[in-house]
């Protein structure tokens, strides 16, 4: 994801690098990679024109540090200005009432069925909520409420439907009434949408917030559509007034602009994001996060939080230190790849770390080849997991024959992993950016 924006923005790192001082005449020409990048990903004009207004501003104003250099003060400037644009710290949900209800809305195709599933499963694991409760209140779209319904099987949450009924206001009305008859402390309800705006459909859903009374009124946004996204988000706003978005698709080629522009274009925050296509894949919206990642500084933020579900602390410090040491060995490949199974992908775990992003690209890895590899490592000895020993080739001719595998397949793996740890041997400046960033690059 953000592949171009980063790009661009990692490039205006690498012009200003050999600067000797920050002036008014290299500060204009990085203003200006700033704009266009933001216009190329599809930020929206008037939100560009604000975040470049206020970079250049304090670009000007700031001295440079002499521990660091320009381009690291740079872009800290920008870094910091992108985090204010985006709401500066994570949002909370309002989960007020009882039961606390939250009304999802959106256009045909943005994610919103299955986010409403998302959001209840990690509501309930967090333990905001004990037994939620999902309404189908989308009686437009075919299938719509089949589809809620398997979702609920497989989250274990209740869901309230009337098949056969083609008013959404008695399915609404009757749904509330079966949440407060059967004890449930959330209600999340799905409601319609259309392929564009339409008259009906607002009609219809300030009918529905009338009735169930929200405290939440999300709207999830297909961050693929760029700026389509941020101008429907406004519009949703100004007839039902949204009180968050929940930006969906940002695992797949979005450039960006939706994630930076939405909260300065509605006024409201973006509370979540959806990162793959699973129930679990979705994670609170950070603004920090987003512009380390926009910037290329991987992801920490969020791998630490998914890291602490599946790793006591003790376990996190040594493999962060083993990350910045570049220390790590083909032990802690495979208890990676063994905790990575639970948590998702390898490979976009990987690329949440510092520069990652864009190395990844360039890696020999296949994520299909998970099992492969985990067999490969378990059928090396103690000594050479750990690295004590070489891999000769008498060594990997036993390796493979152990593991069903073949002498390429273990020529692969090991250059894979070098690659890896020479890039994190070779990560430029990262100690002195992450003193800039304030330690946001290893939280």
């Amino acid at each position: 994801m953000l592949g171009y924006l980063t790009e661009k923005m990692q490039g205006l790192y690498s012009k200003l690098a050999g600067q000797k001082k920050l002036t008014e005449e290299n500060i204009a020409d990085a203003i200006s990679e700033v704009r266009m990048a933001l216009l190329e990903a599809d930020v929206n004009y008037s939100v560009t024109k604000t975040l470049v207004k206020r970079v250049k501003e304090k670009a000007l104003g700031d001295e440079v540090l002499k521990s660091v250099s320009p381009g690291q003060q740079f872009i800290k400037v920008v870094h910091d200005e992108l985090v204010a644009l985006m709401g500066g710290a994570e949002p909370e949900l309002e989960l007020s009432g009882n039961p606390a209800v939250i009304m999802m809305c959106g256009l045909q195709g943005s994610g919103k069925t299955t986010h409403v599933a998302k959001l209840a499963k990690y509501l309930k694991k967090k333990g905001k909520c004990k037994n939620p409760l999902l309404i189908a209140c989308d009686l437009q779209r075919p299938a719509a409420i089949e589809q809620l319904e398997t979702l609920g099987i497989q989250i274990g949450v209740s869901v309230f439907a009337l098949k056969g009924e083609n008013d959404p206001l008695k399915v609404a009305k009757l749904g509330m009434m079966h949440a407060n008859v059967h004890q449930h402390d959330l209600v999340i309800v799905d409601t319609a949408g259309r392929l564009h705006i339409d008259e009906e459909m607002m009609l219809q859903l300030e009918k529905v917030k009338e009735i169930i009374n929200p405290s939440e009124i999300l709207f999830v946004a297909n961050a693929t559509t760029g700026q389509d996204a941020v101008n429907v988000a406004a519009e949703f706003n100004k007839r039902v007034g949204i009180t968050g978005s929940i930006l969906t698709m940002l695992d797949g080629n979005t450039r960006g602009g939706a994630a930076i522009s939405i909260r300065e274009v509605t006024g409201k925050p973006l509370k979540f994001e959806g990162i793959g296509e699973k129930v679990d894949d979705i994670q609170i919206f950070n603004p920090v996060s987003m512009a380390d990642r926009i910037l290329g500084m991987g992801d920490t933020i969020n791998l630490v939080k998914m890291a602490e579900e599946h790793m006591n602390e003790g376990d996190a410090k040594k493999m962060e230190q083993k990350l910045r040491t570049a220390s790590f060995t083909y032990e802690d490949y495979l208890s990676q790849i063994q905790m990575v199974k639970k948590m998702g992908s390898i490979k976009g775990l990987l690329g949440m770390l510092p520069g990652m992003g864009s190395a990844m690209q360039s890696m020999d890895f296949d994520e299909k080849e998970f099992f492969k590899v985990e067999a490969v490592i378990q059928s090396m000895t103690p000594a050479e997991r750990m690295e004590k020993e070489e891999l000769s080739v008498s060594r990997r001719k036993r390796i493979a024959k152990g593991s069903g595998t073949t002498i390429e397949d273990i020529n692969k793996l090991v250059k894979s992993f070098k690659k890896a740890k020479q890039f994190f041997k070779n990560m430029p400046n990262m100690k002195q950016l992450e003193k800039m960033m304030g330690g946001s690059l290893w939280r």
